[in-house]
């Protein structure tokens, strides 16, 4: 019997209607206002999602009663080009701390004209994140995973 085995990483793409330095910009500088705010581990409500944009910075979403989940790391920072994050959740949806057990997130910022650029989002090596990473790539690649972010996030370049 022959099986294929399920695909350990997630790919996306967009274009958006702006040149590839204000794509880059506004994809750091304003990610937490294309991502859900219900998309966190937080106990209470989400007041800001903060990427910090520097290689050893992390994306942090803090609470309103000033709680923080630090849950990516910046692996690679090269404006306006690439940028490269870990996903430091584990298939519970919980902060994992073993770095070998993590994914990560590269995106890419291919400029197609001096005002559209194509941005793709490779979301590889889920299978470190061990048993259940299936449910992991199953969310991420879902409808309220990564294409909602893409969609999100060429919406507010539209605005």
């Amino acid at each position: 019997m022959n099986t294929t085995p399920q695909s350990a990483s997630v790919s996306k793409a967009i274009v958006v209607e702006a040149g590839i330095e204000r794509a880059f910009e506004v994809f750091v500088s304003d990610f937490g206002r294309f991502k859900p705010p219900e998309h966190n581990i937080l106990g209470a409500p989400l007041a800001e999602t903060v990427f910090e944009p520097h290689v050893g910075g992390h994306i942090v979403d803090r609470g309103v009663d000033g709680s923080e989940c630090r849950w990516a790391r910046v692996l690679a920072y090269e404006p306006p080009h690439r940028l490269l994050i870990s996903w430091d959740l584990d298939p519970r949806w919980q902060i994992e701390t073993d770095p070998a057990r993590t994914s990560e997130i590269e995106v890419r910022f291919i400029a197609e004209a001096p005002n559209r650029t194509r941005v793709e989002l490779e979301h590889r090596y889920l299978e470190r994140h061990g048993e259940g990473w299936e449910g992991i790539r199953d969310g991420v690649d879902g409808a309220n995973g990564w294409p909602l972010y893409l969609r999100r996030f060429a919406e507010l370049l539209a605005t």
